[in-house]
């Protein structure tokens, strides 16, 4: 399956590079089957080519084969985890989150699914309702890295809550402490912290 923002003008300085290394990125929860080709690196760069686009058909088709099997068994959990990422990945949240829903009925603890229902809140503009559900699977998952990222992705980028991201992603640099995603967010937090201290007060 596919595992595939408004900007703090504050710090739209410091967050170019941040957002163009894909930080800014929400990242989805669900483990897939993605496939990396290693393939050797050509003398020329060539140009990257875009990812292709879903045929429509033969989308609507599965979409509706997972339908009847749902229908017929509504505790199948695999055919309503796949039909919520076929919405997802579509771009149609509010199917996505009736297919989690159902799924998270029956298997409240798995993070994964529990980070892609967040991730369809935020489609849907509902910032508060999305970082619930992020926290909610860390709490499942202690270790599960996409929701604590999230959490201070979505703190930063929809909320405006610069010391709230900076308290997220510290609690995920204590998961993640050596990755590469993690060094960029030490130096992002240390930016932030900065950037905070230059902002003057508003006084009321």
């Amino acid at each position: 399956m596919k595992k595939e923002t408004a900007i703090l003008f504050i710090v739209i300085a410091f967050l170019v590079g941040f957002i163009t290394g894909a930080t800014v990125a929400i990242l989805k929860g669900t483990k897939g089957t993605e496939k990396v080709a290693m393939v050797q690196k050509p003398q020329t760069p060539l140009p990257p080519a875009p990812p292709p686009s879903p045929d429509p058909a033969e989308l609507n088709l599965k979409i509706q084969a997972l339908k009847d099997i749902v229908k017929k068994d509504p505790k199948n959990l695999p055919a309503l985890v796949e039909l919520g990422n076929l919405y997802f990945d579509s771009g149609q949240p509010k199917e996505a989150m009736q297919a989690y829903s159902q799924y998270l009925a029956i298997k409240p603890d798995n993070a994964d699914v529990r980070t892609d229902m967040g991730i369809m809140h935020r489609a849907l503009g509902d910032f508060d309702r999305a970082i619930e559900e992020f926290k909610k699977a860390a709490q499942s998952d202690p270790k599960h890295i996409n929701s604590r990222y999230n959490i201070g992705i979505v703190l930063l980028h929809d909320k405006n809550d610069i010391q709230g991201a900076i308290k997220a992603w510290e609690e995920y640099l204590k998961v993640d402490t050596n990755s590469e995603r993690a060094n960029r967010i030490k130096a992002q937090i240390e930016k932030m912290k900065k950037m905070g201290k230059e902002v003057p007060k508003v006084s009321k």
